[in-house]
């Protein structure tokens, strides 16, 4: 009997990560990742081009990474931006690759909220709240935090830090104190990120699908890339090829991320 999947194993699996990442993004890698675990592929190029998202999802993804490097090549390339969580998901790749102009870095963690209160007394809106403890509304937009929230929000952001932080350190063999010397949210370019140890090499996409090709013991020159994506509903691959140009799509997306992620400790480049 031929097994179904043979063919796959001398390809090279491809998964591209676009935009902000948050739960979406998670089923799509996450599914992508057992596919390439059942077929058998030798080795998997990770394209990045994302400036970060929710922490819990990129964390998911990064284990996941984690997990199937031990039976696969896993090379990350970072293309014009990957940052905060795009870095952290990066951080699940025992190989990555930069160009030298990318923009990466931005290490570290953000919550945002808003506060309407002033704009709510003009208009004469109040809101009357009943909870069940003191801490039930924090981070509600029509009134400032208190002290003890200001230093309950700061808490868990520097236990998430923390992670982040480790987490490179330990994937990177650098001391917490290196990783700390840089981590204080800038941005760097790829050439900056090679001297600090974050990125192995410089390098397009096509010199990434070459070194993916030769840890796997493939020949660069005959080896194949099998991209991995999540089918769009014709709709919006209807709209994508209409609208996607004028960044339309681009835009709306964002406001929803921004929407349904306000008020959530992300890992996420804001320029």
């Amino acid at each position: 009997m031929i097994w179904p999947f043979r063919k796959f194993r001398k390809k090279i699996a491809r998964i591209e990560i676009n935009g902000a990442i948050n739960g979406t993004t998670r089923k799509t890698v996450l599914a992508a990742l057992k596919t390439i675990e059942e077929r058998k592929f030798p080795a998997l190029l990770l394209r990045i081009d994302s400036p970060g998202g929710t922490v819990g999802d990129s964390q998911e993804i990064y284990k996941a990474l984690k997990r199937l490097s031990q039976t696969v090549k896993i090379v990350a390339s970072f293309g014009n931006i990957s940052a905060s969580g795009g870095v952290y998901i990066g951080m699940g790749a025992p190989h990555i690759v930069a160009n030298p102009g990318t923009i990466t870095g931005s290490i570290g963690v953000i919550l945002r909220g808003n506060n309407l209160e002033r704009l709510l007394e003009k208009v004469g809106v109040s809101f009357q709240v009943i909870k069940s403890g003191p801490y039930k509304d924090i981070l509600s937009f029509d009134r400032e935090l208190t002290p003890p929230e200001q230093e309950i929000l700061q808490q868990m952001i520097d236990i998430s830090y923390h992670q982040f932080v480790q987490t490179i350190a330990d994937e990177r063999n650098l001391s917490v104190e290196q990783v700390k010397s840089f981590a204080d949210g800038r941005i760097f370019t790829g050439e900056q990120a090679v001297e600090l140890g974050v990125v192995d090499r410089l390098g397009t996409e096509e010199d990434a699908r070459i070194w993916a090709a030769e840890l796997a013991g493939l020949d660069p020159k005959k080896t194949e890339c099998y991209t991995l994506e999540d089918r769009k509903p014709l709709l919006n691959r209807l709209l994508a090829s209409t609208l996607g140009s004028t960044g339309v799509l681009a835009g709306l997306d964002w406001c929803e991320f921004e929407l349904s992620h306000n008020g959530q400790p992300l890992w996420l480049y804001r320029p």
